[in-house]
């Protein structure tokens, strides 16, 4: 059983490795991703996808947790700095971020990383904590290292 107070990314990984092998649906593994990382980490208070569906805009995709905002323009907010820049955004206090997007006022800290695949970003992966400063380098590496073996290099319909 893992540790429901931080995650253990190893077997998370293999977990979601069993759970998503063969599949190819973007919004089928999507789902099943957020789903584990959500019910693994208790720091998690949100976690779910947007999918870019547009140039420049990202729309929810599937979650947990209370309500998310339905669009995010690559203009605004952490969502939005992360797909503009392609690059993990890792905000330890959410009230000091320039443009940030409150769509839960209990969110305090947040991770949102880039989904890639086939070297096209096709979504972000929010999580978003109601501790302040939740979140750290080493939660980068071994999210990163998920979305990489779900996402990156398969033919996804």
């Amino acid at each position: 059983m893992l540790d429901q107070t931080r995650i253990d990314y190893t077997a998370i990984a293999k977990t979601i490795a069993a759970l998503t092998e063969g599949e190819t649906d973007a919004v089928a593994l999507m789902a099943t991703v957020a789903c584990e990382l959500h019910h693994a980490d208790a720091r998690f208070d949100w976690t779910g996808f947007y999918r870019v569906v547009a140039p420049e805009l990202l729309k929810i995709g599937p979650y947990q947790g209370g309500h998310g905002c339905l669009v995010i323009p690559f203009s605004r907010g952490v969502c939005g700095a992360c797909a503009r820049t392609g690059e993990v955004q890792l905000v330890a206090d959410v009230d000091a971020f320039p443009g940030h997007i409150a769509c839960a006022s209990s969110t305090r800290s947040e991770i949102v990383l880039p989904v890639w695949n086939k070297g096209a970003l096709i979504a972000v992966l929010d999580i978003d904590s109601d501790q302040p400063d939740a979140f750290d380098a080493g939660d980068a590496a071994g999210l990163s290292s998920i979305l990489a073996d779900v996402f990156e290099g398969y033919a996804l319909t």
